[in-house]
């Protein structure tokens, strides 16, 4: 009674084969055991027979091949595979890579060992000068007028004797002979009294210098500040300037020179005492004043040391000059 209260739908339903829903739960059961129709069968027969006639017909073609079955390892013991020669070579490789490694190692430090004694045995090979092309040659100049090839035994220069002319000639050339002469030459028209007590006195000037002079007759001695003319003036150029003047006029063995020096260099003094020797000729012989006066005996000399000019270092002579 209870199961009826809970699915009211039990209520008046009819029992049998004329309930309502008999015909659908036959119509079901049926679908489930249908029996195949002849189509049916043969397209499943076809489907079935397909693989084999595929095989079959690969057989015939030789073309199908057999799959490789796989080696057949035979057991050594319960539990324990015998492994393949693949995998025994592999673990034999593995096996020998440190050995092979080292020995590699060992044959390349003997190479560098080698390779460095080779290297410290053979010494380096000095530079050599690269070869200047032609300098092993000699210079074959031949002069003008010779032979060449040598026939000739002696060679004479034509032009060693006609310099030595031509200098001469060209000398000549500039001075007249007469010039020459009368300048060598001694003064002839000299008159000098050379008298015991004569004494002819005069003052001679160069830059700073100042000689003054007495000329007296004697034996040709020079007294210069005392001393002789040879200690006083070591030069020779400065003992034949200073001679020049009496030994014109031709009396430089029959008069003596006395002289006090002061003032500038030794330069300047030989021509302040040439200077007043010629005017203490003058002095004794008026008429020499013209011979005297060309061969420029009485000049004084007025070349002195120029004074220094303000902003340069001396007379003349300026600074560096920078552009920057």
């Amino acid at each position: 009674m209870a199961a009826d209260d809970e699915n009211p739908e039990n209520i008046d339903r009819p029992q049998g084969d004329d309930a309502p829903g008999a015909d659908t739960d036959a119509a079901a059961e049926g679908a489930a055991h249908a029996v195949p129709t002849e189509d049916a069968k043969e397209i499943a027969g076809e489907v079935e027979d397909a693989p084999l006639e595929a095989v079959q017909e690969a057989q015939e073609k030789g073309g199908a091949k057999q799959a490789a079955k796989p080696p057949e390892v035979e057991p050594a013991g319960e539990g324990h595979a015998v492994p393949s020669e693949d995998a025994m070579e592999i673990a034999g490789t593995a096996e020998d890579a440190p050995l092979e490694a080292a020995q590699e190692a060992q044959d390349r430090a003997a190479e560098a060992a080698a390779s460095s004694e080779e290297e410290e045995d053979t010494a380096p090979t000095p530079r050599v000068k690269p070869s200047v092309p032609g300098a092993h040659l000699e210079v074959d100049i031949v002069p003008e007028g010779a032979d060449p090839l040598g026939r000739s035994e002696t060679y004479e220069d034509p032009y060693a004797v006609d310099d030595e002319v031509e200098t001469t000639e060209d000398a000549a050339e500039q001075e007249p002979e007469e010039e020459q002469e009368t300048l060598v030459e001694p003064i002839a028209t000299a008159a000098i009294d050379l008298a015991s007590g004569a004494r002819y006195r005069a003052t001679g000037k160069r830059k700073t210098a100042i000689a003054r002079v007495t000329l007296r007759p004697g034996t040709g001695t020079y007294v210069i500040n005392g001393r002789a003319l040879e200690v006083h003036f070591p030069r020779v150029t400065l003992q034949r300037n200073i001679r020049q003047p009496l030994e014109t006029v031709g009396y430089q063995e029959r008069m003596d020179v006395v002289a006090r020096l002061h003032g500038g260099g030794i330069s300047a003094q030989a021509g302040a005492l040439r200077h007043g020797v010629s005017r203490a000729l003058l002095e004794a012989d008026p008429n020499l004043r013209g011979e005297l006066k060309r061969r420029g005996f009485l000049t004084r000399d007025s070349r002195a040391k120029e004074r220094k000019k303000a902003g340069l270092k001396k007379a003349r002579k300026r600074p560096q000059f920078s552009k920057r």
